[in-house]
C-alpha cells in the first residue's frame, strides 16, 4: 500500500487494531494522508478500551491476534451495543471466517496484502452509512435496538433466541416490566425465516376489552355500532410474518378462546364475518404476569398457556445482571449525545459503583431515565456518586438497598462480597496485586472472584493476569468454598 495525495481536514477518527506494528504504521500513513485521525491498538483488550475512550467513527480490525482475536472483539462490541462500522482484515482469510465476521456485525472483510483504494472506498461508505443512520435517529432511538450486555444471564437469553428463532415454534417471553421483552421478540423475528415478513405488535393491555377482538381478528362493516368500514385484523396483517402479543395475560377469556383457535388451526374469525380466514403466522407472546397463578385463579386458559409456552424464555431483571450496568450506561450516554445533542459526560467510578448497588425495580427502563436525568441536571462534565444519589432521591446508606431486596442468605453474601471487591478495586485504581494485598487474599483467588462475579472495569475488561503487576506464584486459597 503506497500513500498518495495530500493531507485534508479530518474526516473522523479511525481505530486501527493489529498486533503487527508494520501494518499499523502503514495504515496510519495512508489514513492520515486521506485526512483521517488515527488511533491504534495492538490487541483486543486494548481495542475495546480504546473504543470506549475515543469513540472512533470506524474500526479496521485484524482477525488473528494473540489472547483476544478479532472475532471475540466483534462479539464484545456487539454485546455492548456499539454500532461503529468494523472493517475486518486477515492474512489467513477463508470463507468460514468471513461469514462468521459478517454474522458478528463486520461491515466488510479484506485479505492481506491490503488494496489501498478498496479499503479507502469501503471506509468512506461505512462512515457515510453510519452518518446517515445517526441523522435518521428519532427520539425513540434512545431505546436499545438490540440486547445490550455481556453478563451470563444475557448470554443465556441470546443462546435461547438463536435456538428458537429459526424454528416455527411459539415463544412465551416472561419477565418484569422494563426487562426488554419487546427487544427479544424483535430479535426472534429478525433471526427467523420470516424476517422479510411483517412484525405486527399488539399491546393487549392497552386495547379496551370491547375492541380487542376487532383489533386482533378484524371486523366487517356494520358488525357493531361504530363499525363504519371493514377492518383487517392484526393476525391477517401479520400473515407470512410474526405477531407479537405483548401483555398476553391481560386478554379476556373470550379473546383467549379465539387466539387458541388461531394457534390450533390457523383460522381467524373476523367479528361479524360468515367465514373464517386462514393465516400463516408465527406467534410470540410476552407477559409480566404469573400465568400459572392466573390459571389457578381461573383467569387464564390452561390449554392456551401450553400452546403459547412451547419455548419459554425469561428476561432477567437488571438486579440479576448488575455487571451490565456500566455497559448500559455507556450505551445510553452515547445515544442521548448522538440523538438529542446532550453534552457528553463521564461517570466517575464511584458513580458507576453506586448505580450497580441500586435495586432497579424499574429495570433497564428506570436506568435509562436516570441516565438522561443525570445528563440534564449534573452541571459539570463528570457525574459523581453524590449526583447519582441526588438524582435518584436515594439516601447515602451504609449498605445498598439492593442487598436487602435479596431473598436468600447466599445471594446476600455473594452480592455483598461482589460490592466489597469492586469497592476495593476502585480504591486501588484496579491494580489487582495491590487490591489482593489490601484485602489479605492471594491474587489468584481475587482473579477467581472477579471472574465468578463478572467484575469488569467500566469502559474495558478486567486486568489480565500479569498485565500490570507481573506473574506471581500465589496458590489458590483464602475464602474459597
Amino acid at each position: 500500500m503506497a500513500a498518495q495525495g495530500t493531507p485534508s481536514p479530518s474526516k473522523g477518527t479511525v481505530l486501527v487494531v493489529d498486533d503487527e506494528a508494520a501494518i499499523r504504521d502503514s495504515l496510519r500513513m495512508i489514513l492520515e494522508y486521506e485526512g483521517y485521525r488515527v488511533e491504534e491498538a495492538s490487541g483486543g483488550a486494548e481495542a475495546v478500551a480504546k473504543v470506549a475512550s475515543v469513540a472512533p467513527q470506524a474500526i479496521i480490525l485484524d482477525i488473528k491476534m494473540p489472547e483476544i482475536d478479532g472475532l471475540e472483539v466483534l462479539r464484545v462490541l456487539g454485546n455492548r451495543g456499539y454500532e461503529t462500522p468494523v472493517l475486518v482484515i486477515s492474512g489467513h482469510a477463508d470463507l468460514a471466517t468471513a461469514v462468521e465476521a459478517t454474522r458478528r456485525g463486520a461491515y466488510d472483510f479484506f485479505e492481506k496484502p491490503l488494496q489501498r483504494d478498496r479499503v479507502l472506498l469501503s471506509l468512506r461508505n461505512a462512515m457515510e452509512s453510519q452518518r446517515l443512520l445517526r441523522e435518521g435517529r428519532s427520539r425513540a432511538a434512545t431505546e436499545p435496538e438490540d440486547l445490550v450486555g455481556d453478563s451470563p444471564p444475557m448470554r443465556r437469553v441470546r443462546e435461547m433466541i438463536e435456538r428458537a428463532a429459526p424454528t416455527p415454534a411459539t415463544v412465551l417471553i416472561t419477565g418484569e416490566s422494563g426487562t426488554g421483552k419487546e427487544l427479544v421478540a424483535r430479535a426472534i423475528h429478525r433471526l427467523s425465516s420470516r424476517k422479510n415478513g411483517a412484525l405486527v405488535q399488539v399491546n393487549c393491555a392497552a386495547i379496551p376489552e370491547e375492541l380487542i377482538e376487532s383489533e386482533l381478528f378484524g371486523h366487517e362493516k356494520g358488525s357493531f355500532t361504530g363499525a363504519v368500514r371493514r377492518q383487517t385484523g392484526k393476525f391477517v396483517s401479520a400473515h407470512g410474518g410474526t405477531i407479537f402479543l405483548d401483555e398476553v395475560g391481560d386478554m379476556s377469556p373470550r379473546t383467549q378462546a379465539k387466539v387458541l383457535r388461531v394457534l390450533q388451526n390457523g383460522e381467524v374469525e373476523p367479528v361479524g364475518a360468515e367465514k373464517t380466514v386462514q393465516v400463516d403466522v408465527r406467534v410470540v407472546a410476552a407477559t409480566n404476569r404469573d400465568l400459572e397463578g392466573e390459571i389457578k385463579a381461573g383467569r387464564f386458559r390452561e390449554d392456551l398457556f401450553y400452546r403459547l409456552n412451547v419455548v419459554p424464555l425469561r428476561t432477567p431483571p437488571l438486579r440479576e445482571r448488575l455487571e451490565d450496568v456500566p455497559v448500559l450506561v455507556d450505551w445510553f450516554v452515547r445515544r442521548y449525545t448522538q440523538a438529542d445533542n446532550y453534552r457528553p459526560k463521564k461517570f466517575a467510578p464511584d458513580a458507576t459503583a453506586q448505580l450497580q448497588a441500586m435495586p432497579w425495580r424499574g429495570n433497564v427502563r428506570e436506568l435509562k431515565n436516570l441516565v438522561e436525568r443525570l445528563l440534564i441536571l449534573t452541571p459539570g462534565d463528570t457525574i459523581e456518586r453524590r449526583d447519582v444519589l441526588a438524582a435518584a432521591g436515594a439516601r447515602d446508606t451504609a449498605l445498598p438497598e439492593a442487598l436487602f431486596a435479596l431473598k436468600a442468605l447466599r445471594d446476600f453474601r455473594d452480592e455483598a462480597e461482589r460490592l466489597f471487591i469492586v469497592h476495593k478495586l476502585e480504591q486501588n485504581d484496579w491494580n489487582v496485586t495491590q487490591t489482593a494485598s489490601a484485602i489479605d487474599t492471594p491474587r489468584s483467588n481475587l482473579y477467581k472472584k472477579m471472574e465468578q462475579y463478572g467484575i469488569r472495569r467500566a469502559g474495558g475488561g478486567a486486568p489480565e493476569r500479569g498485565e500490570e503487576d507481573g506473574a506471581d506464584g500465589d496458590e489458590a486459597g483464602g475464602d474459597e468454598e
